[in-house]
Protein backbone atom coordinates (compact mmCIF):
# COMPACT_ATOMS: atom_id res chain seq x y z
CA UNK A 1 0.00 0.00 0.00
CA UNK A 2 1.50 3.55 -0.78
CA UNK A 3 2.23 5.46 1.98
CA UNK A 4 1.12 9.40 2.23
CA UNK A 5 3.84 11.90 1.60
CA UNK A 6 5.57 13.24 4.50
CA UNK A 7 7.00 16.24 5.70
CA UNK A 8 9.15 17.08 8.63
CA UNK A 9 9.15 20.46 10.18
CA UNK A 10 11.64 21.67 12.81
CA UNK A 11 10.09 24.04 15.35
CA UNK A 12 11.96 26.39 17.83
CA UNK A 13 9.30 28.36 18.23
CA UNK A 14 10.89 31.71 16.39
CA UNK A 15 8.99 33.72 14.01
CA UNK A 16 10.59 32.25 11.09
CA UNK A 17 10.31 28.70 12.08
CA UNK A 18 6.84 29.20 13.04
CA UNK A 19 6.37 30.53 9.54
CA UNK A 20 7.22 27.53 8.04
CA UNK A 21 4.98 24.94 9.83
CA UNK A 22 2.46 27.48 7.84
CA UNK A 23 3.91 26.70 4.81
CA UNK A 24 4.39 22.60 5.63
CA UNK A 25 1.20 23.39 6.48
CA UNK A 26 -0.76 24.33 3.37
CA UNK A 27 1.85 22.21 1.40
CA UNK A 28 0.48 18.93 3.18
CA UNK A 29 -3.06 19.94 2.28
CA UNK A 30 -1.72 19.49 -1.44
CA UNK A 31 0.30 16.40 -0.94
CA UNK A 32 -2.26 14.79 1.56
CA UNK A 33 0.59 14.67 3.64
CA UNK A 34 1.39 13.67 7.32
CA UNK A 35 3.11 16.32 8.87
CA UNK A 36 5.12 15.75 11.61
CA UNK A 37 6.56 18.82 14.22
CA UNK A 38 10.32 17.70 15.80
CA UNK A 39 11.79 20.21 17.99
CA UNK A 40 15.52 19.59 19.35
CA UNK A 41 15.92 21.01 22.51
CA UNK A 42 18.28 23.89 24.10
CA UNK A 43 19.06 22.35 27.70
CA UNK A 44 20.31 26.34 28.33
CA UNK A 45 16.86 27.64 27.01
CA UNK A 46 15.25 24.67 28.65
CA UNK A 47 16.53 25.52 32.11
CA UNK A 48 15.40 29.11 31.94
CA UNK A 49 11.77 28.21 30.93
CA UNK A 50 11.59 25.29 33.71
CA UNK A 51 12.38 28.36 35.93
CA UNK A 52 9.35 30.32 34.57
CA UNK A 53 7.17 27.29 34.84
CA UNK A 54 5.47 27.10 38.07
CA UNK A 55 4.32 23.86 37.76
CA UNK A 56 7.21 22.25 35.82
CA UNK A 57 9.13 19.16 37.49
CA UNK A 58 9.55 18.18 33.85
CA UNK A 59 11.89 20.98 32.36
CA UNK A 60 10.03 20.10 28.95
CA UNK A 61 6.77 20.31 30.08
CA UNK A 62 5.96 24.17 29.01
CA UNK A 63 7.18 22.98 25.46
CA UNK A 64 5.47 20.81 24.99
CA UNK A 65 2.38 21.86 26.32
CA UNK A 66 3.09 24.85 23.01
CA UNK A 67 3.56 21.53 20.53
CA UNK A 68 0.59 20.39 21.33
CA UNK A 69 -1.02 23.99 21.06
CA UNK A 70 0.40 24.20 17.64
CA UNK A 71 -0.99 20.77 16.70
CA UNK A 72 -3.73 21.64 17.66
CA UNK A 73 -4.13 24.81 15.76
CA UNK A 74 -2.30 23.11 12.49
CA UNK A 75 -5.20 20.14 12.77
CA UNK A 76 -8.47 23.28 12.95
CA UNK A 77 -6.82 24.96 9.63
CA UNK A 78 -5.37 22.13 7.72
CA UNK A 79 -7.06 18.69 8.34
CA UNK A 80 -10.05 19.43 6.93
CA UNK A 81 -8.28 21.32 3.58
CA UNK A 82 -6.24 17.54 3.32
CA UNK A 83 -3.62 17.53 5.22
CA UNK A 84 -4.03 13.75 6.70
CA UNK A 85 -2.47 14.08 9.91
CA UNK A 86 -0.26 16.28 12.32
CA UNK A 87 1.85 15.34 15.21
CA UNK A 88 4.99 16.51 17.24
CA UNK A 89 8.01 14.79 18.66
CA UNK A 90 11.01 15.98 21.11
CA UNK A 91 14.24 14.78 20.80
CA UNK A 92 17.79 15.81 21.86
CA UNK A 93 20.67 15.94 20.35
CA UNK A 94 22.65 18.58 17.61
CA UNK A 95 20.03 20.07 15.74
CA UNK A 96 21.93 19.12 12.37
CA UNK A 97 22.19 15.59 12.91
CA UNK A 98 19.11 15.08 14.89
CA UNK A 99 16.34 16.53 12.35
CA UNK A 100 18.12 14.85 9.09
CA UNK A 101 18.18 11.28 11.18
CA UNK A 102 14.60 11.96 12.31
CA UNK A 103 13.78 12.50 8.57
CA UNK A 104 15.24 9.77 7.36
CA UNK A 105 14.05 7.30 10.00
CA UNK A 106 10.47 8.50 9.53
CA UNK A 107 11.10 7.79 5.31
CA UNK A 108 10.41 11.70 5.17
CA UNK A 109 9.31 13.16 1.39
CA UNK A 110 10.34 16.85 2.45
CA UNK A 111 11.91 18.65 4.89
CA UNK A 112 10.37 22.28 5.54
CA UNK A 113 12.34 23.96 7.79
CA UNK A 114 12.38 28.12 8.32
CA UNK A 115 15.41 30.34 8.20
CA UNK A 116 16.60 33.88 9.16
CA UNK A 117 16.99 34.94 5.80
CA UNK A 118 19.50 37.94 5.41
CA UNK A 119 20.03 37.66 9.29
CA UNK A 120 21.54 33.97 8.83
CA UNK A 121 23.13 34.42 5.53
CA UNK A 122 24.73 37.65 5.85
CA UNK A 123 28.39 35.98 6.71
CA UNK A 124 28.06 32.86 4.66
CA UNK A 125 25.36 30.66 2.61
CA UNK A 126 26.87 27.27 3.29
CA UNK A 127 27.19 27.39 6.78
CA UNK A 128 24.17 27.78 9.38
CA UNK A 129 22.30 25.36 10.43
CA UNK A 130 19.97 25.61 7.77
CA UNK A 131 22.26 25.53 5.21
CA UNK A 132 24.11 22.90 6.72
CA UNK A 133 20.59 20.58 6.46
CA UNK A 134 20.46 21.88 2.91
CA UNK A 135 24.09 20.55 2.03
CA UNK A 136 23.59 17.26 4.12
CA UNK A 137 19.92 15.75 3.82
CA UNK A 138 19.21 13.47 1.09
CA UNK A 139 15.65 13.82 1.31
CA UNK A 140 14.18 16.91 -0.62
CA UNK A 141 14.80 20.28 1.29
CA UNK A 142 12.44 23.25 1.40
CA UNK A 143 13.93 26.52 3.02
CA UNK A 144 11.66 29.69 4.00
CA UNK A 145 12.86 32.53 5.06
CA UNK A 146 12.09 34.66 8.24
CA UNK A 147 8.74 37.12 7.09
CA UNK A 148 7.98 35.73 3.46
CA UNK A 149 4.88 34.31 4.19
CA UNK A 150 2.68 31.67 2.64
CA UNK A 151 0.95 32.68 -0.46
CA UNK A 152 0.06 30.59 -3.71
CA UNK A 153 2.81 30.55 -6.14
CA UNK A 154 2.46 32.49 -9.14
CA UNK A 155 5.61 31.37 -10.78
CA UNK A 156 8.37 28.56 -9.82
CA UNK A 157 11.83 29.34 -11.51
CA UNK A 158 14.23 26.05 -12.00
CA UNK A 159 17.51 26.23 -12.28
CA UNK A 160 19.06 23.85 -14.83
CA UNK A 161 22.65 22.96 -15.72
CA UNK A 162 21.48 20.57 -18.46
CA UNK A 163 21.98 17.19 -16.06
CA UNK A 164 20.37 13.79 -16.91
CA UNK A 165 18.77 14.12 -13.57
CA UNK A 166 16.54 17.02 -14.75
CA UNK A 167 13.68 14.61 -16.31
CA UNK A 168 12.81 13.68 -13.00
CA UNK A 169 13.11 16.72 -11.22
CA UNK A 170 10.57 18.36 -13.59
CA UNK A 171 8.23 15.92 -13.00
CA UNK A 172 8.31 17.07 -9.25
CA UNK A 173 8.09 20.62 -10.13
CA UNK A 174 4.94 19.75 -12.13
CA UNK A 175 3.50 17.96 -9.51
CA UNK A 176 3.62 21.06 -7.07
CA UNK A 177 3.06 23.42 -9.74
CA UNK A 178 -0.03 21.99 -10.57
CA UNK A 179 -1.68 22.24 -7.00
CA UNK A 180 -1.49 26.43 -7.59
CA UNK A 181 -1.86 26.46 -11.63
CA UNK A 182 1.83 27.69 -11.17
CA UNK A 183 4.04 28.54 -14.21
CA UNK A 184 7.29 27.07 -14.64
CA UNK A 185 10.35 28.80 -15.95
CA UNK A 186 13.07 26.12 -16.74
CA UNK A 187 16.57 28.33 -16.89
CA UNK A 188 19.58 27.67 -17.75
CA UNK A 189 22.51 31.08 -16.75
CA UNK A 190 25.41 31.44 -18.61
CA UNK A 191 28.27 34.25 -18.48
CA UNK A 192 28.74 33.89 -22.23
CA UNK A 193 26.06 33.29 -25.03
CA UNK A 194 27.58 31.23 -27.43
CA UNK A 195 26.48 28.57 -30.13
CA UNK A 196 27.36 25.32 -28.10
CA UNK A 197 25.24 26.73 -24.89
CA UNK A 198 22.12 27.46 -27.94
CA UNK A 199 22.97 23.66 -28.90
CA UNK A 200 22.89 22.85 -25.46
CA UNK A 201 19.49 24.16 -24.61
CA UNK A 202 17.90 22.90 -27.82
CA UNK A 203 18.51 19.37 -27.18
CA UNK A 204 17.67 19.81 -23.23
CA UNK A 205 14.19 21.00 -24.53
CA UNK A 206 14.06 17.96 -27.04
CA UNK A 207 14.99 15.43 -23.80
CA UNK A 208 12.61 17.32 -21.60
CA UNK A 209 9.49 17.89 -23.27
CA UNK A 210 8.42 14.53 -23.27
CA UNK A 211 8.90 14.53 -19.50
CA UNK A 212 6.58 17.51 -18.88
CA UNK A 213 2.87 17.15 -18.69
CA UNK A 214 1.90 20.42 -18.08
CA UNK A 215 1.10 23.13 -20.53
CA UNK A 216 2.79 25.99 -18.72
CA UNK A 217 6.86 25.38 -18.67
CA UNK A 218 8.72 28.13 -20.18
CA UNK A 219 12.20 27.16 -21.49
CA UNK A 220 14.79 30.06 -21.05
CA UNK A 221 18.66 30.62 -22.07
CA UNK A 222 20.07 34.02 -20.57
CA UNK A 223 23.03 34.97 -20.49
CA UNK A 224 24.51 37.91 -18.29
CA UNK A 225 28.07 39.68 -17.66
CA UNK A 226 27.49 38.71 -14.19
CA UNK A 227 28.39 35.44 -12.58
CA UNK A 228 25.88 32.79 -13.09
CA UNK A 229 24.56 33.33 -9.37
CA UNK A 230 23.91 37.10 -9.70
CA UNK A 231 22.40 36.31 -13.30
CA UNK A 232 20.06 34.24 -12.35
CA UNK A 233 18.77 36.14 -9.31
CA UNK A 234 18.50 39.32 -11.75
CA UNK A 235 16.28 36.64 -13.75
CA UNK A 236 14.03 35.93 -10.74
CA UNK A 237 13.79 39.43 -10.05
CA UNK A 238 12.80 40.75 -13.87
CA UNK A 239 10.43 37.17 -14.29
CA UNK A 240 9.09 37.88 -11.03
CA UNK A 241 9.62 34.44 -9.94
CA UNK A 242 8.39 33.55 -6.46
CA UNK A 243 9.83 30.09 -5.52
CA UNK A 244 13.52 29.25 -7.02
CA UNK A 245 14.31 25.56 -7.54
CA UNK A 246 17.79 23.82 -7.61
CA UNK A 247 19.04 20.42 -8.27
CA UNK A 248 21.77 19.64 -6.03
CA UNK A 249 22.93 16.34 -7.50
CA UNK A 250 25.88 17.81 -9.19
CA UNK A 251 27.05 20.25 -6.14
CA UNK A 252 29.72 22.30 -8.44
CA UNK A 253 26.05 23.99 -10.21
CA UNK A 254 24.65 24.20 -6.49
CA UNK A 255 28.10 26.23 -4.97
CA UNK A 256 28.69 27.99 -8.01
CA UNK A 257 25.54 29.72 -7.37
CA UNK A 258 26.11 30.21 -3.54
CA UNK A 259 29.64 30.77 -2.86
CA UNK A 260 30.53 32.96 0.09
CA UNK A 261 31.35 36.18 -2.39
CA UNK A 262 28.34 35.71 -4.44
CA UNK A 263 25.98 35.61 -1.00
CA UNK A 264 26.86 39.23 0.17
CA UNK A 265 25.65 40.79 -3.03
CA UNK A 266 22.70 38.81 -3.06
CA UNK A 267 19.02 39.31 -1.22
CA UNK A 268 16.65 38.01 -3.40
CA UNK A 269 17.64 34.47 -2.72
CA UNK A 270 17.76 34.69 0.76
CA UNK A 271 14.23 36.59 0.63
CA UNK A 272 12.53 34.33 -1.08
CA UNK A 273 11.78 30.58 -0.44
CA UNK A 274 14.40 27.64 -1.83
CA UNK A 275 13.42 24.46 -2.42
CA UNK A 276 16.59 22.12 -2.63
CA UNK A 277 15.87 18.69 -4.49
CA UNK A 278 17.77 16.02 -3.46
CA UNK A 279 16.06 12.80 -5.17
CA UNK A 280 16.05 13.12 -8.64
Amino acid sequence: MKKNFKIVCPVDFSECSLNAVEYAARLGEKYRADLILIHVPDKDDYQKLAAVDRHGGDQYAFIKKKLDSLVQTVEVESLSKGLVSCQSHIQEGKIVSTVLDFANENNADLIVLGTEGVNEFKNNYIGTKASKIVSKSSIDVFVIPRKVYFKPPRKFVYATDYMEEDKIAIQKIVELAGFFDSEIDVVHVSSKNTSIDKSLHKTMVEELSPFVKYDRVNYVLKSYRDEPGLGLENYLITAKGDILVTLSKKKVWFEQIFTNNLSKKMSYFINKPLLVLKRA
